[in-house]
């Protein structure tokens, strides 16, 4: 089949095959370059979509980045079932498969120690959300204010009414992430999520990400609900959000 190459991750040889029905992006099973006692997971995608003038044009293509970001994401699970592997940029492309190797050979020293790093670990995603309106039982009184002063006190309330809450959710987030990053290998802290561009209710404290052997994630994941439970996040307002495992995206290094 010709067409670009697209590359979505780089690992070590690994004997379990992939799943036989996994297709990848544009719709092409992934298949395997290896080079030098490393495995490049590549398959090949249009020349009129992934060319540089047009797929700057498509990365603007909310839907086509959509379904393209699903189809590598895709890949990229089917692998950390059988594998670790080393994620690479979406929309990582070369002309062929001796570009494909050349790429490998450049950084070969890099992905293998990157690679000996992540061996047999996953990473974990944990978001801490505080609720947009304080407990029913803790807000203002929902009286009709009766003057201009009462709506300014009552106005006051709602206001002190939902810093306290965010302090406390703070003050969970950073007992939580205490907690978490002791028990893990590492940890990485991104940016806190817009809602307005997440969709996701509630004000983002706590947006991290945890490296954790892949044997030890039954035990993460009961620590992340036993802290919770402790806390009594649900009765303060707070929302955990706990994801994974994945590919250990935010800890395969600023080059990848």
């Amino acid at each position: 089949m010709s067409g670009l190459r697209y590359v979505y991750a780089v690992c070590r040889p690994f004997g379990t095959p992939l799943q036989a029905q996994l297709k990848g992006v544009a719709g092409d099973p992934p298949r395997m370059l290896s080079h030098h006692g490393l495995i490049a997971v590549v398959s090949h995608v249009p020349e009129r979509d992934f060319a540089e003038e047009p797929l700057r044009r498509r990365l603007e293509d909310l839907d086509w980045l959509t379904e393209t970001a699903r189809a590598h994401q895709s890949v990229i699970d089917a692998l950390t079932v059988v594998t670790t592997p080393l994620p690479l940029r979406m929309a990582t492309v070369f002309r062929d498969d001796s570009g494909v190797r050349v790429m490998l050979e450049d950084r070969e020293d890099e992905f293998r120690r990157i690679l000996d790093r992540l061996q047999g670990r996953v990473e974990w995603g944990v978001k801490v959300y505080a609720e947009t309106e304080p407990r029913q039982s803790e807000a203002a009184p929902a009286a009709k204010p009766v003057s201009g002063r009462d709506y300014l006190r009552q106005r006051r309330m709602r206001v002190h009414a939902n810093e306290d809450m965010w302090q406390r959710t703070e003050a969970f987030a950073d007992r939580l992430h205490s907690t978490l990053s002791a028990y893990a290998e590492d940890s990485r802290m991104h940016a806190p999520q817009n809602p307005a561009l997440s969709g996701v209710a509630g004000r983002n404290v706590l947006n991290a990400a945890y490296l954790v052997p892949r044997q030890d994630s039954e035990e993460f994941v009961e620590l992340v609900d036993r802290t919770k439970d402790e806390t009594e996040a649900d009765s303060l307002g707070i929302r955990v959000e706990l994801t994974g495992p994945w590919a250990a995206y935010s800890f395969a290094g600023e080059e990848a």
